[in-house]
Formats: C-alpha cells, structure tokens, sequence
C-alpha cells in the first residue's frame, strides 16, 4: 500500500514537472499544460480518496496530537 502511495506522489510530481515545461514553452494551441493539469487534478483525488478509504478501513491510524 505505501509502494502505491508513494507511485502517486511520483506521478504528481512528474505531472507538475511536465506541466512546468509545457508552460515554458508555450503556443497557443498547446495542450500539453490541460492535460498535465488534468492529469495532476485526477492523482491528486485518487491519492486523497485512497488516504481516505485507508483510514476508514483501518490499513494506518492518522496521528493524534
């Protein structure tokens, strides 16, 4: 389960990389950036819902303070 968070994170990661050179250099018809965005948007949810499930099934405790 953490190799599967962690595959996310690299995702996101890469995705806002990719984006980032998309934007650099540019052109107007370009949609390399939306669909760096929209990748990103969609890892980000996934991985936030996994977090979710996680904790609700009991796979990791989030810490108390």
């Amino acid at each position: 389960m953490k190799l599967l968070l962690i595959v996310l994170l690299v995702g996101i990661v890469l995705s806002l990389a990719w984006g980032g050179v998309a934007l650099l250099r540019g052109g107007p018809a370009d949609t390399r950036l939306v669909r760096s965005l929209t990748l990103r948007i969609g890892l980000s949810i996934g991985l936030f819902m996994l977090l979710i499930l996680g904790a609700l099934c009991g796979w990791w405790r989030p810490h108390h303070l």
